[in-house]
């Protein structure tokens, strides 16, 4: 059993990388949830669904979210109402928030719902949210407390982060499930998905920390800054504006006493040193994935580095 923590594109084609390396059920996705809101009445889950599209072969391979091939039609007519369309849903979207949302009005929860559709889907791998339990990640800019989806899609990402808040977190309860995971896995990665909004939730979410601190498999990180910058998304400009440094190291700092080993590029291969001095060993090779032979291929080397390491963690077994 491997288990992945992943949010967003990067950790999507990261899931999608494992899951070709491993036999069929193999794999346990832990997936952020903190960025779910409601649209038109309806639960929206991003993360969840990037992940659960990739996983099943039918993302869109040009924005790395959504439907391949997907129409708006809805949006437009939507948008004839008078109704500014700012959140871009799919028409085959639109199925799965439907459906989403009246299983959760039916009292099912969220991780039930996920594995019914993901089932629906022919995924084998098993894609649980990091909770069942309403989190919603609060960004601090100089215009005020913004909800993130307001932040991250409505206003495009051009304002500073002065923090980031997770509301409803302290009384949140990690699925149980994902925490048999860690602590049957024989490896954990996480994902090259951004530490501060998509993987930040999920480790704090009460008892994943501790499940990694405990756990005796080693647990290996994928760097998601290269050269210097983020491949996807606000990563690069949220780790300055909140005083880390945007680099490969910057992300061992973030994870240090957290993790046993860090994959870098090799762009960032000279950083190698001073990561180690973190305390974590480090892989260098190529970490941008594009097609799904890169992604299988960074999923063997991920592993096969995992298999090297003895946890040396706080904790660890």
């Amino acid at each position: 059993m491997i288990v992945a923590l992943a949010g967003g594109v990067g950790g999507a084609k990261m899931a999608q990388g494992l899951q070709q390396a491993l036999p069929s059920g193999d794999l346990t996705v832990v997936v952020n949830t903190a960025d779910d809101f409601a649209l038109y009445g309806l639960h929206i889950s991003p993360d969840l669904d990037t992940v659960m599209y990739t996983l099943a072969g039918i993302a869109d391979p040009v924005n790395g979210w959504g439907v391949a091939g997907d129409t708006r039609q809805t949006l437009d007519a939507i948008a004839r109402y008078g109704r500014d369309p700012w959140f871009l849903l799919g028409d085959q979207d639109f199925a799965t928030h439907i459906l989403r949302t009246e299983r959760l009005r039916e009292g099912a929860p969220l991780s039930a719902v996920t594995a019914e559709l993901a089932s629906a889907l022919g995924i084998p791998s098993r894609i649980v949210p990091m909770t069942d339990d309403q989190v919603a990640t609060k960004i601090e800019t100089p215009a005020g407390r913004l909800d993130f989806q307001d932040y991250f899609v409505g206003r495009r990402q051009s304002d500073d982060v002065l923090g980031v808040a997770f509301a409803g977190i302290d009384t949140a309860r990690a699925h149980p499930v994902a925490l048999a995971a860690i602590a049957e896995a024989e490896a954990v990665v996480i994902a090259p998905s951004n530490p501060i909004v998509s993987i930040g939730p999920i480790l704090g979410t009460p008892g994943v920390r501790e499940a990694l601190a405990a756990a005796a498999a080693p647990v290996v990180a994928v760097s998601p800054i290269v050269g210097g910058k983020a491949l996807k998304g606000p990563a690069a400009k949220m780790l300055e504006t909140l005083g880390h440094e945007v680099s490969a190291l910057g992300v061992a700092r973030l994870y240090e006493g957290l993790v046993d080993g860090l994959v870098i590029d090799e762009i960032d291969r000279n950083l190698a040193p001073e990561i180690a001095a973190c305390g974590q060993r480090v892989l260098v090779t190529g970490t941008v994935m594009g097609d799904g032979e890169d992604r299988r291929r960074l999923a063997d080397e991920v592993l096969d580095f995992a298999a090297t390491l003895t946890p040396e963690r706080a904790g660890a077994r």
